[in-house]
Order: C-alpha cells, then structure tokens, then sequence
C-alpha cells in the first residue's frame, strides 16, 4: 500500500539557512512530501527566487508543481535586541496563526531561522489543542553552529518532535532532550 504524502511546510530563513535548507529539500521525495509550503519572511526576496529556481529544477512543468510560497511577518531581524523583538515575534506568531491552521501541515521542517520560531509555536499549538494532531516538527540546527546552539533552537527543542545537530559536540548542549539526533553535516 502506497502511503499518502505529507503535506510539508518547510521555513526558509535566509542567505546561509536558506543554502542549507534548499540542500535538505533538494534531497527529499517530492512525491511523499507534497505539497510543500516554504515559509519566507516578506522582505526576503533572494530566498523566493532560491525557491522558485530549486522547484523549477525538480518539475520543469507548472502544472506538475506542488509547491507554494507563502510569506510572513520577520519576527526578529539580524541584530535586533531580544527586547524589541519581543513585540515584533508576537505579531509574526499572530501572523502565522491563520497561515499554519489553514496549512494544517503534516511536517514542519526548519534548520532555525528566527522565522521559524512562530510557525513552530503554532503548529505545536494547534496539536494540543487537538487543531491538527498530525503535524510533527523537526529542528535541524544549522551547520554553522558548532558550539553552540541557536536562539530559535534553544527555545524550540522543548516542543519539537526532532531535534537534529550537525556536530556532536551541541548534544551536551541540549538541556531539555536525551533523544537528540546527530547525523553529521546533512
């Protein structure tokens, strides 16, 4: 029996998340993970242009692809304090909440953009509120922490069903978890 593909949400951060991600992407099943939803802070435009050149590459044909982009609030910028993006994380978790409920994925997959941190939030959410009891979430913390994990990853590895490391030196690092995975660079 063939299973049904999961439909997947995948939150792209950018430059460096979004490299990586498009490499995680590029290697799953688009079969069995379709449709896919990327996830892109509204002001990312390279990170669009990334997406739509990766799908193209994988179905050529339009009415072949199953994929969309759906963009949303930033919910903190690079360099940004924690307290002023406290206020701009709510409205970006207030954004999403329509956005993940509507979506009703069945795989959140991210590598920990600070964009991710309310889609997570609120597909977890929507699971305990029995909203959509199928989603599962998965944290792949991003290459480029090796000694240390990420602001997202530290607040998200208490509510994720996977939490992935690329180096075996951040599973020491993860306070809330005994189950961490670590596959090396992915």
């Amino acid at each position: 029996a063939t299973t049904k593909p999961a439909r997947t949400m995948i939150v792209m951060g950018s430059g460096g998340h979004t490299a990586e991600m498009l490499r995680i992407v590029e290697r799953m099943d688009c079969d069995r993970y379709s449709p896919r939803q990327y996830v892109i802070a509204s002001a990312d435009q390279t990170s669009v242009v990334k997406v739509i050149e990766s799908e193209i590459r994988r179905q050529p044909d339009p009415a072949q692809q199953t994929y969309e982009i759906i963009t949303i609030t930033r919910s903190r910028e690079v360099h940004q304090s924690y307290i002023s993006s406290v206020m701009t994380t709510l409205m970006a978790l207030i954004n999403c909440i329509p956005i993940v409920l509507k979506a009703r994925p069945e795989l959140v997959l991210t590598n920990g953009p600070g964009t991710c941190v309310p889609v997570c939030l609120v597909a977890f959410v929507a699971r305990l509120l029995f909203l959509n009891t199928k989603c599962r979430i998965v944290f792949i913390e991003s290459f480029c922490r090796v000694r240390s994990l990420s602001l997202s990853g530290r607040i998200l590895q208490y509510i994720v069903d996977m939490f992935v490391v690329q180096w075996p030196e951040l599973i020491q690092q993860t306070a809330a978890r005994d189950d961490i995975q670590c596959f090396g660079r992915l």
